[in-house]
């Protein structure tokens, strides 16, 4: 009794966590579009003042400032190097999530070199239940295979124990039921 009611809880849990990502998926690909665009922003900036300053592209005025004696000047173009490095990363990450399924967002969304992402997002976060058949899907699907994890050893063990309990019982006078 006390292993049912432990089992129905633990999927219970395992249900109501995994209904929460794909809500967790469409929150952070909110964050990661706002961002993107205000990176855009940027990169659109840097190409203008290339183009206007008659440099073939952005990452040769980027170069040419590294070469400048001034540091400041040389700081200001590791900057705009990292917002390009920056740009380059959310676009992947956006093609991730345009074109992905939820597996591939989960693991993009999880990774530890995007952590501070996920904080921010979680910042926001309001739990709730997708309104897709593809959300509910996902989250019993993945609910029922982490009851399966957790309970498959305690399964096991209390197998192995009434076995031992059978080999145990003396002929004829156990029961089983």
């Amino acid at each position: 009794m006390f292993g049912r009611l432990l089992d129905k809880l633990i999927f219970g849990a395992a249900l109501l966590a995994a209904l929460q990502l794909p809500l967790l998926a469409d929150h952070y690909q909110q964050y990661l579009s706002g961002l993107y665009d205000a990176t855009q922003w940027q990169v659109d900036g840097y190409e203008a003042t290339a183009h206007q300053f008659g440099y073939a592209s952005t990452q040769a005025m980027i170069e040419r400032h590294l070469t400048n004696d001034e540091p400041s000047v040389q700081a200001d173009a590791r900057q705009k190097q990292a917002t390009l490095i920056r740009y380059q990363a959310l676009q992947h990450g956006l093609a991730v999530f345009r074109q992905g399924d939820l597996m591939a967002k989960t693991l993009y969304m999880f990774h530890p070199s995007r952590i501070e992402q996920l904080e921010t997002t979680l910042e926001n976060f309001k739990p709730g239940i997708p309104l897709t058949v593809h959300g509910i899907l996902f989250g019993v699907i993945a609910a029922l295979a982490v009851n399966l994890l957790l309970t498959f050893p305690f399964l096991l063990v209390a197998r192995w124990l009434r076995k031992k309990q059978i080999k145990a019982a003396p002929s004829g006078r156990y029961k089983i039921s």
